[in-house]
């Protein structure tokens, strides 16, 4: 069968990042990339796109279960500790300790107090983890509250799609509101020179996916290689700043 523009687009992309990785591998890179949004932004589809031609023995995902109790009395941060990179992987978060900014804040799972040190102290903590060699990547992807809902519903009523329904489902259009604030507040204060934030307009899943993609071309692979990836489309990537939040380009 003949490929579609976008499959051909979508190879393209990872074949720079198959490249990429080689290379990476070879140089002892460790690489972190941090998938967040809300729920049914597209993140899993996403992470296996690009995961789809990666090395298995060094690309690992991580998707954490809920904390147990013995967890919920450790330092925030050690559970994601024993997951992070060494030298020539990369790991891939499909959320992260951004939880405690997102559903642990909206839904009251944690303290206001917990959470005013988490913002304070991550900006610290991704600084420590930049000065021990790791790059990490952080996409927010964003997706507006129509298409959200029709993606949740797919879920309730397609049986292959069952494995990806959650009890907060519900919540997250009944607290679209808080969830905003969340965001906003999240993005405000953690996007940091050394650690920027950069957000994905997701309605659109395959332009969302082809830019992921090539974003991570162009900033973690060699010029020669990212070369081979076309840029993103800053349409639908780009880095935040204040102004989105206003100017139409993050859903309220």
């Amino acid at each position: 069968m003949a490929k579609s523009d976008n499959d051909t687009e979508l190879e393209k992309r990872q074949l720079a990042l198959v490249r990429w990785q080689q290379h990476a591998i070879a140089a002892n890179e460790k690489v972190l990339i941090i998938f967040e949004g809300r729920d049914a932004a597209g993140k899993d589809g996403a992470i296996h796109v690009l995961t789809e031609h990666m090395s298995v023995r060094n690309t690992k995902v991580v998707a954490l279960p809920k904390p147990s109790d013995r967890e919920r009395s450790q330092w925030y941060f050690q559970r994601y500790v024993p997951h992070l990179p060494a030298c020539g992987e990369t790991v891939i978060f499909n959320r992260s300790w951004y939880n405690r900014a997102g559903v642990e804040r909206v839904m009251g799972f944690s303290t206001t107090e917990e959470q005013e040190a988490f913002l304070r102290d991550v900006p610290a903590y991704e600084a420590m983890l930049a000065e021990a060699g790791i790059k990490i990547v952080k996409l927010w992807l964003d997706v507006s509250k129509a298409e959200q809902g029709k993606r949740l519903e797919e879920r309730r009523t397609d049986p292959l799609k069952v494995l990806k329904t959650s009890p907060l489902d519900a919540a997250a259009q009944e607290r679209w509101d808080g969830y905003t604030e969340a965001r906003d507040l999240m993005l405000q204060r953690t996007s940091t020179a050394l650690s920027p934030w950069i957000c994905v307009r997701s309605d659109k899943k395959k332009k969302a996916r082809l830019a992921i993609l090539s974003h991570l071309a162009h900033v973690l692979a060699p010029p020669d290689i990212a070369a081979q990836a076309p840029a993103p489309d800053p349409a639908i990537l780009f880095a935040f700043e204040k102004a989105a939040l206003e100017d139409g380009r993050l859903e309220r």
